[in-house]
């Protein structure tokens, strides 16, 4: 009897009890999208560090055993995506999933979560951008943020951006492997865009008005919508216009129910209007 006879996304990022986070936004967004979302975590979180205190267990030791356990019952991923990953190992581990589960028919994506507005994480050095941008190799679709994609592109960080300058970027980011980009969240005026580089076609910009402030786990459930959207076979442009919107709506319903930023968006809410 076979494993395989659903489709299947490999969620590898850590798993946050409350603060909807990583995979606990991703599980029940790919679900949704009728695809079978199979979570590998790289640590637990009681809740997520943008609060003061939280609990905290490294997964890093147990990664490969787990992943071992996979491959035994020759399992089969029509998608495979990638969050944030905390150490120079976590990555090399991921690399040797993707030498394992990575396929000529599947699907890579990865969100290289490292940094924001213009800085890296804490956590993050130069031996572990290295070591991402190696990751980078091996992705389809790759989902960054405008301070990530200036990093892997080896681009000097500002606020604004020409059409041609995002260009340059994409196409650099490009030549590392992935055939698709979006550089996500990058503000123009009362604008948030996202600009979407394919190979063999136009690049181009999609805007959505604003509304509110960042909140945590947005980035989340934009690579999660990606990465269903593609195992599907949806329009990558429809697909980026379809996870931006949702995110505004998420956005806009936290606000009416006064959602602490801490505590992310409420997209349990709106989740039934997802397809």
């Amino acid at each position: 009897m076979s494993h395989n006879n659903q489709k299947k996304i490999a969620i590898i990022n850590d798993m946050s009890g409350f603060g909807r986070c990583s995979i606990a936004v991703e599980l029940p967004i790919i679900s949704m999208m009728k695809i079978q979302a199979c979570p590998l975590p790289t640590s637990i979180f009681s809740n997520h560090t943008g609060f003061e205190s939280f609990f905290f267990d490294d997964y890093t030791d147990k990664m490969e055993a787990y992943m071992e356990e996979w491959e035994k019952l020759g399992l089969a991923f029509d998608g495979i995506c990638t969050g944030f990953l905390g150490s120079k190992r976590q990555i090399r581990i991921v690399e040797q999933f993707m030498e394992r589960f990575k396929t000529d028919t599947n699907l890579t994506i990865i969100d290289p979560v490292m940094g924001d507005y213009g800085r890296l994480y804490s956590t993050y050095t130069p031996e572990i951008c290295l070591e991402m941008k190696k990751l980078v190799h091996y992705a389809d679709i790759l989902t960054p943020n405008l301070t990530e994609a200036c990093i892997l592109a080896d681009m000097e960080y500002k606020d604004v951006w020409t059409v041609a300058g995002l260009k340059r970027m994409a196409y650099t980011l490009s030549l590392q492997g992935p055939k698709k980009i979006v550089i996500t969240g990058i503000a123009q005026g009362s604008y948030i865009s996202n600009f979407c580089y394919e190979e063999g076609k136009p690049a181009y910009l999609l805007r959505n008005k604003r509304a509110g402030e960042q909140r945590s786990g947005t980035g989340d459930i934009f690579s999660a919508i990606i990465a269903a959207d593609a195992v599907n076979g949806v329009e990558f442009r429809d697909s980026v216009r379809k996870a931006s919107d949702f995110i505004k709506k998420c956005i806009v319903k936290s606000i009416e129910m006064d959602i602490p930023l801490t505590d992310g968006v409420c997209f349990e809410e709106v989740l039934y209007t997802l397809r």
